[in-house]
């Protein structure tokens, strides 16, 4: 059956709201691990995840680090204006510069009490070590899904990342009942975050600690890392019957050619993601490679991949090897003379997707009818209803300061 056709109710479950972890764990390390192989259910710890790796794999990581997206303006009536910073609105080529900018910025955003806002502008006053700073938001035009947003501050000798930082919360996600705290700033940032991109954590990697990446070293356990800058769009609710009426989010990804020379190098053995996010972005990177393999004068902007074309000819039906694939990819980079990759991916991963790099995932439990539980449904098949239920009924937290999971692919 073409992912299309799938019906989301076949991905519904029964989440009681007292098993949503509110929460981290004192000690990331010593979150819950339910481990599926071969058709068996296992528990084990995160700190021991090394032991229930195969020796020599290759784990790969998202590094993307989350911005203080969350913005409140409160106007003088004493209502509360939310403006939530997606992503930049004009074309970008590395995020680094846009957060770099000074005085002004354009972003898209989404903005809670919409309604209320009258004024030209909203007015916020913050402060970076002992200078006052006038922090302002102009509505500049209403999307289909968004709006644009101008915002400017004075004194403008600040970039938009200190800017933010100091004016903005961590975003917490919406099935999070309760308001965030100074210590979410840590707690919901994965201790190896590197690049400032993303408006919700890598949930899988927040149970990592310096600990179990030495472990890893001892059981000669590669490790990789990606970018991928996770957008609001990963919790957007599948509202349409049939997933065919559903339009997956897109994303930025960031890949260095350091990084797919190592994928290379590690093709033959078995590969692990740590997140649906480095799942998406490794499994990307084999069809843009295909797309090269197929076109060798492709147009760098259509290397791009769209929901629905990775089940679709002349993708679908291509045997290309994924060495084969990643080394076209790799060459057309090095042709053009660039060191790194930036461009976006609306993969779509779901029952009937054909993996091409993987061999597992690392992840958290995620959201019924969500397209984070689809992605673990292409993984093992029906097989996600009886991991699911293993986890209800052995007291394992969800969502993403809960506890997750080791998931081996069916052969």
């Amino acid at each position: 059956m073409h992912p299309k056709k799938l019906s989301i109710s076949d991905f519904d479950y029964s989440l009681p709201e007292e098993k949503i972890a509110v929460y981290p764990l004192a000690q990331r390390d010593q979150s819950k691990l339910l481990i599926y192989k071969n058709g068996i259910i296992s528990e084990d710890i995160y700190r021991n995840i090394s032991a229930r790796l195969p020796e020599k794999s290759f784990l790969i990581f998202n590094d993307t680090k989350v911005i203080k997206a969350r913005i409140l303006f409160q106007k003088k009536t004493g209502a509360v204006i939310e403006i939530f910073c997606l992503e930049p609105h004009e074309r970008i080529n590395d995020y680094a510069i846009v957060l770099a900018q000074k005085n002004s910025v354009k972003w898209k955003c989404m903005i809670g009490g919409a309604g209320k806002w009258k004024e030209k502008y909203l007015e916020k006053e913050i402060g970076i070590e002992g200078e006052k700073i006038i922090l302002k938001a102009a509505l500049v035009e209403k999307l289909r899904d968004a709006y644009v947003v101008e915002l400017s501050w004075n004194p403008g000798n600040h970039s938009f990342a200190e800017i933010i930082d100091h004016a903005g919360e961590t975003p917490l996600p919406p099935y999070i009942k309760r308001k965030t705290e100074e210590r979410d700033s840590e707690t919901y940032q994965t201790i190896y975050s590197a690049h400032e991109g993303s408006v919700a954590a890598p949930t899988a990697g927040l149970h990592f600690t310096k600990e179990i990446f030495s472990s890893l070293k001892k059981k000669y356990i590669d490790t990789g890392f990606v970018t991928l800058h996770v957008g609001a769009g990963t919790f957007k609710p599948v509202k349409s019957a049939i997933m065919e009426g559903h339009e997956m989010h897109s994303e930025w990804i960031d890949v260095t050619t350091k990084f797919i020379e190592k994928l290379i190098q590690n093709i033959s053995q078995k590969i692990f993601c740590v997140g649906t996010t480095s799942v998406r972005t490794v499994e990307s990177l084999y069809w843009m490679g295909l797309k090269i393999f197929l076109n060798p004068g492709i147009e760098f902007e259509n290397l791009k991949i769209t929901q629905w074309e990775v089940y679709e000819d002349p993708l679908k039906n291509n045997n290309c090897s994924a060495k084969d694939s990643l080394q076209s990819l790799l060459n057309y980079l090095k042709n053009k003379k660039t060191e790194r990759f930036f461009i976006q991916t609306q993969i779509i991963i779901a029952p009937g997707y054909s993996f091409r790099i993987i061999k597992g995932i690392v992840t958290n439990f995620h959201q019924p009818k969500s397209t984070l539980l689809l992605l673990v449904a292409a993984l093992v098949g029906e097989k996600w209803k009886e991991i699911y239920q293993y986890a209800l009924a052995h007291e394992f937290r969800f969502l993403s300061y809960g506890d997750g999971c080791l998931i081996y692919k069916n052969d």
